[in-house]
């Protein structure tokens, strides 16, 4: 399988580490009254779905970073692969545009 990594181009996917569901980057917030519920279902509550589904990868053998790769599980096509830290920081800036709104 071919990763085409967004900064160094298609490398090969024996370079990187799976490191799961995509959604590890939604961390709960830990001073959050509900914060020991939420951090159970972060931990152990996950779905394994057939299909689309956006993983972690981290590039170990290479430059070290972490991506975000949206990947058909049946086939194992790669439909998308973004920075990790491009979605995180995505995620940040609508959620405090979403709070400013509100």
């Amino acid at each position: 399988m071919i990763i085409n990594h967004p900064l160094l181009g298609p490398r090969d996917a024996q370079e990187f580490t799976y490191l799961g569901d995509a959604e590890l980057l939604n961390r709960p917030y830990w001073l959050s009254e509900t914060a020991l519920q939420q951090f159970h279902e972060y931990l152990y509550l996950r779905d394994n779905p057939a299909g689309t589904h956006r993983e972690l990868w981290f590039h170990e053998q290479g430059d070290r970073s972490w991506l975000v790769v949206t990947r058909d599980t049946g086939t194992h096509e790669i439909q998308n692969v973004e920075l990790a830290r491009d979605v995180a920081l995505a995620r940040r800036a609508a959620r405090t545009a979403g709070e400013t709104r509100g």
